[in-house]
């Protein structure tokens, strides 16, 4: 019997689990789940991440794409052109006008594992949810889930409450359109702290109506729709001007869009059947391939793919019939085929590319010189770097082989280029100093974190040839610590966060890393990589009792206070009155080990770095790192701030 945890799911949807690798395993050790339970206890399986929703990959907004899935299907299948979404804190009520789940199997439906109407291929030919497991695991993971079905002017409600049925009408006579209303609030005991941000939803909203041109979804009674799908999409991802109007291909069961820019790398939003395939798959990997090709034939030079890749900005969109994904999450397409006996999905987005994007270049010649120009630019500069590329990835094996320069965590020290699932698992600290980095190293959770030391200030990038960057140790050392030399593909953390000091020289720091990453890697800004780790300004504690020693702990740990800002500062200050004592951290390595434990754990506070079309990068960036000396530091005296440390002992 093996050592670790075995589960089997069984017909009868229970789950029989080992929990037991001991030679006393017997029969008392096999325990049967029900559904939900199962869902609950291993909530990971079905919806990724758990998170607040601080986060647009928390677990939370894939329940809400699970119950907007059903909804889109309706429409895809010509039923219902319009979806009312009303969110607010806690609670997400999706409402749409298509045909109604049958109401004699309202129950089955939404609380019975693998029953729903996906499985006969005449109902929903190209459907996202096709196991009948999205809106079971909202069900389980729901403090109340409320799903009403109208349908044929009857209706019928059924109330949820962690998956057990707490109240089920019988069918009664209705007024109302047919359609589907579910309401759901998720459990705050596994989604600890949530709240729904609109900052998330409005986004995963927005790819709805592109993916669905004509649908209309009213979301907090705000009407989103799109008439010319893919290219809105594109149009509003742009974070810099395009080098000529985007490429607008449509086919029956496929959609591209695309343009070059002069961003660094390649960018790409992916869909199948709807659902934003993040990790893209065997549909991403043939439209790059396509592109290569087929400007290739067209130009009749053997241009080197990623030359002719360097810059692009695409969104690819195909429907597969019974598609298959690598988890339930449904991120990266594993589907071979388009459909039963029907072409691969390889040579079906091959051969539309090649025909359709030949065709559009004879026509538009002014493009295809544009592309052209790109590709030889971007020939030019790779052959430029290739010796000093060559020599700062031998030198940076080499370093990295023989110091403690990175701390890399286990997941990733028998994979080092990092698996699909330990990438989700795992992040690593950008730190400053010795003191910082030793902070970190001591308390981390060496599976899944690691540590990245500089050494002094990284260099100004902004406007720096790249080969420049190549030559400077700390920048060439961390591209080949996060392994992106070649581009995010090969990105080895879920999660890059940048951990410096709270004074001039750490946010210093802090904002050349910045602009390292949004020079030369704005992909891994844009697709959610990159993180600021919070750290707390001031502790306050009472006096008193901090020095009565270790026999009065938790007294001491109750009256201490971390604040992150001058109001909590204030607010803890006016909690413990006289008593307060308040230190200044100025530096990561003032906070010891066993506090900075708490910092960095699952309560860990991280500001997510944003990148959208309307933050006007390029010029943010010529103003703040730019030649503009004096302009800068006439901004700088005119929004000077002096900190008063007169309260600080």
């Amino acid at each position: 019997m093996a050592d670790d945890i075995t589960e089997l799911i069984t017909d009868d949807d229970d789950a029989v689990i080992d929990v037991n690798g001991s030679e006393n395993y017997t029969e008392d050790d096999i325990k049967t789940l029900s559904w939900n339970e199962h869902i609950r206890e291993r909530p990971g399986m079905y919806i990724g991440n758990l998170g607040d929703g601080s986060y647009g990959d928390d677990g939370i907004y894939v329940l809400v794409k699970e119950v907007l899935d059903n909804s889109v299907d309706e429409y895809m299948m010509g039923f219902g052109k319009a979806i009312t979404i009303d969110v607010d804190d806690t609670t997400v009520s999706v409402r749409d006008n298509g045909r109604g789940i049958p109401l004699g199997k309202l129950v089955d439906a939404t609380s019975r594992m693998n029953t729903g109407g996906k499985y006969d291929g005449k109902a929903f030919k190209k459907s996202v949810g096709l196991n009948g497991v999205g809106i079971k695991a909202v069900n389980a993971l729901s403090s109340r889930m409320e799903v009403t079905s109208f349908r044929d002017g009857k209706m019928k409600t059924v109330v949820y409450s962690a998956g057990n049925i707490l109240d089920e009408t019988p069918i009664e006579d209705s007024d109302e359109p047919s359609g589907t209303l579910v309401k759901f609030t998720p459990d705050a005991s596994i989604f600890r702290n949530y709240r729904f941000r609109m900052e998330f939803i409005v986004p995963l909203i927005k790819k709805y109506t592109y993916l669905n041109s004509g649908m209309a979804i009213v979301l907090n009674g705000q009407r989103y729709i799109s008439r010319n799908g893919l290219l809105d999409l594109l149009r509003d991802s742009i974070t810099m001007d395009p080098l000529y109007e985007p490429i607008h291909l449509i086919g029956e069961d496929i959609e591209v869009a695309f343009t070059h820019t002069n961003q660094r790398g390649e960018e790409y939003h992916t869909f199948v059947n709807g659902q934003n395939t993040t990790s893209g798959g065997t549909h991403l990997a043939a439209f790059k391939e396509a592109v290569a090709r087929t400007l290739k034939d067209f130009f009749d030079r053997n241009f080197e793919p990623g030359d002719i890749r360097n810059g692009i900005i695409a969104a690819v969109s195909i429907k597969v019939e019974a598609p298959v994904f690598e988890s339930q999450t449904k991120t990266k397409l594993n589907s071979r085929d388009m459909w039963p006996d029907g072409p691969t999905v390889n040579k079906f987005v091959n051969d539309f590319i090649k025909k359709e994007l030949d065709n559009y270049l004879h026509r538009n010649l002014d493009v295809a010189q544009v592309i052209l120009k790109k590709v030889q630019e971007s020939e030019k500069e790779r052959k430029s770097l290739a010796v000093v590329t060559k020599v700062a990835r031998e030198k940076a094996k080499k370093v990295n082989l023989h110091n403690k320069k990175l701390l890399d965590c286990r997941v990733h020290l028998n994979d080092p280029k990092g698996s699909e699932d330990k990438k989700l698992e795992s992040s690593i600290f950008i730190t400053e100093g010795d003191s910082a980095a030793g902070s970190i190293t001591k308390i981390r959770d060496v599976e899944t974190q690691a540590v990245f030391s500089l050494r002094g200030k990284p260099k100004n990038s902004y406007g720096v040839p790249e080969k420049i960057l190549y030559e400077n140790d700390e920048f060439n050392l961390l591209q080949a610590a996060l392994n992106i030399e070649e581009g995010i593909d090969g990105l080895r953390y879920n999660k890059v966060i940048i951990a410096t000091d709270a004074d001039v020289d750490g946010m210093h720091i802090r904002l050349l890393l910045l602009t390292f990453f949004l020079q030369y890697f704005p992909d891994m800004v844009k697709k959610g990589h990159l993180y600021v780790l919070q750290t707390p300004l001031f502790r306050v504690r009472n006096r008193k009792t901090s020095k009565r020693g270790s026999k009065n702990a938790k007294a001491a740990e109750a009256d201490t206070y971390y604040c992150y800002s001058d109001e909590e500062r204030i607010a803890a200050i006016n909690r413990l009155g006289a008593n307060a004592e308040i230190t200044r951290f100025k530096g990561l390595g003032e906070i010891s080990p066993d506090e900075f434990k708490g910092f960095i754990g699952p309560e860990m506070r991280l500001d997510r770095v944003l990148l959208r079309k309307d933050d006007a990068v390029a010029r943010l960036l010529e103003f703040y790192m730019g030649k503009n000396t004096l302009e800068r530091q006439g901004f700088i005296i005119k929004n000077l701030v002096v900190e008063d440390d007169s309260e600080i002992s």
